[in-house]
């Protein structure tokens, strides 16, 4: 037995050959080191003296207390720097995990452990593998770098750079990292993150984006709870509907995996893509619930719409995917190219195969106005009790009015030069839109009226009851929905009887609206002539009141 720094060693055969081993002294059979606190154990080892280093050769053991437990063919040992380096078949173990490679670096100094060509690590959760790795013993933390990859019956973590505790099952991701479920192959991409191998849990705050099915979710900052099937992202987040065509935007987004459901605030917008085309929904909140096949989208209070070929505003708005109805409540508005549209409540119709716009209902105080294109001061106007349009190719080309119909018309020649101001009471009214502007107007049933040329025609008339121009709340870019208008008055919602279905309605309960032949008074005719007389009777300038006792003084008369 001999003892050298406090480097103590034995073996059953010690001898000494300068000729073969220089400066070694050479142990065989049952070889035995203790030095500082560690035991190592082999079939035959080479001592230097000068250097205080030793060689280990065959079943190498290295134990260090309770702490680690190493497994080797070859091992050095430099007792002075406290350092060792084992090759062959390597396996460390320890209470938590077990560590196997070809070449492991120790320094006992700090308690590391290391390698730099492809390590497996096993724990009671996980298996890792890397390229290049670090194990810190004394918080069970291992730091892997290059081709990591994490697996478990659930998941499987792939990145360049992580820190994992095995004790804990805690990953740290840095860089590029992808978790992906092998269950349903959802995937989480992010550049920096924590992951909970044990409870599935995880939060990221780089460049998150979490794959599901046909949806994405992306944020600066993402939550993540797979068990309870719940994300919730802060920060330039993005939900991308692929099945639909649909993205939702906003800096605050929960998600409910379960259902399907997304709820959305803070700069929140709905974007719907159809062909070239997108259309913007903002409000306070979004609300996306339901599967693909059945899913809603539910905006509440500053709701604005825009598209190029059409604008919106309303305080709650609701959208179902699988109908294409979107319906308009509280003080809902529409501009439709030149035209502002009003109501208590609007309804949208998508055609689900074209996902052009189909059609248009405006229930309860329907109201549609037009500036002139010459006078701003003049505006042509119809009312109703309610009104049902058509689009074709994304255009409003005509509207019916039913019920309780009222019309002003600013009439100009071809030359633009203003000839006549008609004004109208009718019980329903249609008319087209030639060029984007009212046009073939004709009054269906009886109706009441009078045209007038313009120095003749009252000034207190020129305006129709609940006039209101708005063209200062129309967002004219996408950016626009953002900008915040006086509150909206929440309206008393109008509820009336579904039109019936009969001949000349259209799929929806629309009445079909044809080409007039006859009773239409064109921009550019002089109604007052007899040459081109309308079939609508001219109207007078007398009040509702006045109209209302001429009709029944016509009934007592036909009884």
């Amino acid at each position: 037995m001999a003892q050298q720094k406090k480097l103590i060693y034995k073996a059953e055969l010690q001898y000494a050959d300068e000729e073969k081993y220089p400066g070694a002294t050479v142990l065989v059979g049952a070889v035995k080191m203790t030095h500082a606190g560690a035991i190592l154990t082999c079939k035959k080892a080479f001592y230097y003296k000068k250097t205080n280093f030793f060689k280990a050769i065959g079943d190498v053991i290295i134990n260090q207390g309770d702490t680690i437990k190493q497994y080797s063919d070859y091992a050095d040992y430099d007792a002075n720097l406290k350092k060792a380096v084992s090759w062959g078949d390597v396996i460390l173990k320890d209470p938590s995990m077990t560590l196997t490679t070809d070449t492991l670096y120790f320094n006992r100094g700090s308690q590391l452990l290391f390698y730099k060509d492809h390590a497996v690590i096993k724990d009671e959760t996980n298996v890792l593998k890397s390229k290049n790795g670090n194990y810190y013993l004394e918080n069970k933390k291992f730091t892997a770098t290059t081709a990591v990859t994490i697996t478990n019956p659930d998941n499987l973590i792939e990145s360049n750079h992580l820190d994992y505790y095995t004790n804990s099952g805690h990953a740290f991701l840095y860089g590029p990292s992808t978790i992906t479920n092998l269950e349903d192959n959802n995937k989480i991409y992010s550049e920096r993150g924590f992951y909970n191998t044990k409870t599935d849990i995880s939060h990221f705050v780089k460049n998150a984006k979490l794959f599901l099915d046909d949806r994405t979710i992306e944020g600066d900052s993402l939550y993540y709870d797979k068990l309870r099937g719940f994300a919730s992202a802060t920060n330039n987040i993005r939900v991308i509907d692929t099945a639909e065509n649909f993205m939702a935007r906003g800096n605050y987004a929960e998600y409910f995996q379960k259902t399907d459901s997304i709820f959305m605030v803070k700069r929140a917008v709905a974007i719907s893509v159809v062909e070239n085309d997108s259309t913007f929904i903002h409000g306070d909140t979004l609300l996306v619930t339901g599967k693909k096949d059945h899913r809603i989208i539910r905006t509440y209070n500053n709701v604005k719409i825009f598209k190029t070929d059409l604008q919106g505003k309303c305080d709650s708005l609701h959208t179902n995917q699988s109908t294409g109805v979107t319906k308009m409540y509280y003080s809902p508005i529409l501009w439709s190219d030149k035209s502002q549209i009003t109501g208590d409540s609007i309804k949208l119709l998508t055609n689900k195969e074209t996902e052009k716009l189909d059609s248009l209902k405006i229930l309860g105080n329907s109201f549609i106005i037009q500036q002139d294109s010459i006078d701003p001061e003049n505006f042509n106007q119809i009312k109703g009790k309610n009104m049902y349009g058509k689009f074709i190719d994304n255009e409003l080309k005509n509207l019916l009015v039913k019920g309780n119909g009222e019309a002003v018309n600013f009439n100009r020649n071809d030359a633009g030069v203003l000839e006549t101001i008609t004004k109208q009471y009718c019980s329903n009214i249609e008319f087209e839109f030639v060029n984007k502007e009212m046009d073939q107007i004709k009054c269906l049933n009886q109706s009441d009226g009078k045209t007038y040329p313009p120095s003749m025609y009252p000034e207190n008339d020129r305006r129709l009851k609940g006039f209101l121009w708005r063209e200062d709340e129309q967002p004219k870019r996408k950016e626009d929905i953002f900008i915040k208008n006086k509150k909206t008055v929440r309206t008393k919602l109008a509820k009336p009887k579904p039109p019936t279905q009969n001949r000349g309605s259209n799929s929806v309960g629309i009445p079909k609206v044809t080409d007039p032949k006859k009773g239409e008074t064109k921009k550019g005719d002089n109604p007052t002539d007899d040459s081109k007389k309308s079939t609508v009777n001219p109207t007078t300038p007398a009040t509702k009141d006045k109209l209302k006792k001429t009709e029944k003084k016509k009934e007592k008369s036909n009884s």
